[in-house]
């Protein structure tokens, strides 16, 4: 008689407790994650699943599986030399699926004849699968792809974003939102000498540029000027509860504009003569900006008001042109030369057309922002001509009170443009944050004066003479 006491191996139950074990933390763990979670997450996991589960049946309908007819190693092996021929295998690629509020973000394997193009393809096909409002799919390094599902819009999300008063860890990293598919939007502020951003009023551009001085405001290495030509006085208007992290302000006065720019053109012009000898490089962004030559931003809220042109014969016009005029040519020399010595220059308008901001100084600014618009000419104006190119970006269809706080932007490495949501900041979150950041505020000019003095010198050296 053969006896079968010893066919299971002594571990085996303690091998069935620990998977048992394993098992239950797994489900407790992802049960606490789903009460934790707020309701749009709790949706995205439930659909997470479905796409999971469905994966292998979607793919074969979208094409996205390969058949392949060489049989595996193990196939070989095994096969009798004259058997049968194994049958072919239907390859489908791997997937992990992450849900979050607006959806899923699904990370999958390309396969021989079915790579990114062929992703792309089928997006509208998964959308309808999953229930998206709309998918996307990118590159995800050499043989992967994410594809990107929002269930709801995020354009029509409307976002907050409460600042965490800690000092930024990249200085060049300006996060303006998230884009239609829920992803961050990041520009590069490193060699930027200047940004426009346009929009009717109330479409949200004073805020979108609130969020910029409150995420900024806790470094030492950035210092705040503002001209708001909405307003009189500092404490009136959006930068009322932001003015105590400014170093300088002022309002519609275009003497006051006036005199103000030409300060900053003057910290300009010691700059450069003083940058090579003082930092031991051209361009401040090869070390980046420090407590004691900080990023100095210039905002030009209401450009219009300080830089338009008048038209008129009698003593009050002709003035007052001469003082735009001038303005111009001031805000076209921070602009022009003040990126290398680390002035960057931020000019707001509703419309950025040739007659609020001069194009000279349009032109040259790189990054472009424009919130709803009521006309393709603005649109343009704003974001260039290839605008028309794309009518569903244009800032023309953002008029809707849904898209209050939405901008678009071309974005360096995208092909057309980007449509993003920029996060509400509220009017107690600024003031917390000027508050207590306000001891940091400094004025360039002193902080350049105390730099030339720890090294030995008390003034800027005379510009040179080429003969």
């Amino acid at each position: 008689m053969i006896r079968f006491e010893n066919s299971v191996p002594e571990y085996a139950p303690d091998a069935l407790l620990a998977v048992a074990v394993l098992v239950g933390v797994w489900l407790l763990v992802t049960v606490v994650r789903y009460v934790w979670a707020d309701r749009g997450t709790r949706v995205s996991m439930r659909q997470a699943v479905r796409v999971r589960w469905g994966w292998a049946r979607l793919a074969r309908m979208a094409g996205l599986t390969v058949t392949d007819k060489t049989p595996s190693l193990l196939a070989q092996i095994t096969a009798q030399k004259d058997g049968p021929t194994p049958a072919p295998r239907v390859l489908t690629p791997r997937i992990k699926v992450t849900p979050d509020r607006f959806g899923v973000i699904v990370r999958a394997r390309t396969l021989p004849q079915v790579g990114v193009e062929e992703y792309q393809k089928s997006a509208r096909f998964l959308a309808d699968a999953w229930q998206c409002t709309r998918v996307s799919v990118l590159p995800d390094g050499p043989g992967k792809v994410v594809i990107r599902g929002v269930r709801s819009d995020p354009l029509t999300t409307p976002t907050t974003h409460r600042p965490s008063g800690l000092p930024p860890v990249d200085l060049t990293r300006w996060e303006l939102g998230i884009d239609e598919y829920a992803a961050k939007v990041c520009v590069s502020l490193a060699n930027v000498p200047g940004v426009t951003v346009a929009g009717v009023p109330g479409a949200g551009k004073t805020s979108g540029v609130n969020k910029f001085v409150c995420d900024f405001a806790p470094s030492p290495s950035v210092q705040i000027v503002t001209a708001d030509g909405k307003v009189s006085r500092a404490s009136e208007g959006d930068y009322a509860d932001l003015v105590k992290r400014m170093f300088a302000f002022c309002g519609d006065d275009l003497d006051e504009a006036n005199a103000l720019f030409k300060r900053l053109v003057e910290l300009r012009k010691r700059r450069s003569a003083t940058i090579r000898d003082v930092l031991g490089v051209k361009n401040l962004w090869h070390v980046g900006p420090s407590p004691q030559w900080p990023l100095t931003v210039l905002i030009i809220d209401e450009a219009h008001t300080y830089l338009r042109e008048y038209k008129g014969s009698d003593a009050t016009t002709k003035r007052l042109a001469a003082l735009t005029a001038e303005n111009a040519r001031l805000v076209e020399d921070l602009v022009k030369k003040g990126r290398s010595v680390g002035i960057l220059v931020i000019l707001i308008s509703q419309k950025t057309t040739g007659d609020a901001i001069p194009t000279f100084i349009r032109d040259v600014c790189p990054i472009g922002l424009s919130f709803a618009q009521k006309t393709v000419e603005a649109a343009v104006a704003a974001l260039g001509d290839d605008i028309r190119n794309w009518p569903d970006a244009s800032p023309v269809t953002l008029q809707d009170p849904a898209y209050v706080g939405v901008a678009v932007m071309a974005m360096q490495g995208r092909p057309g443009y980007t449509r993003i949501r920029t996060p509400y900041v509220s009017d107690a979150d600024a003031a917390r944050v000027a508050e207590a950041t306000s001891h940091l505020t400094a004025d360039p000019d002193l902080c350049l004066d105390a730099l030339l003095a720890s090294t030995g010198r008390t003034t800027a050296p005379p510009p040179s003479h080429t003969k």
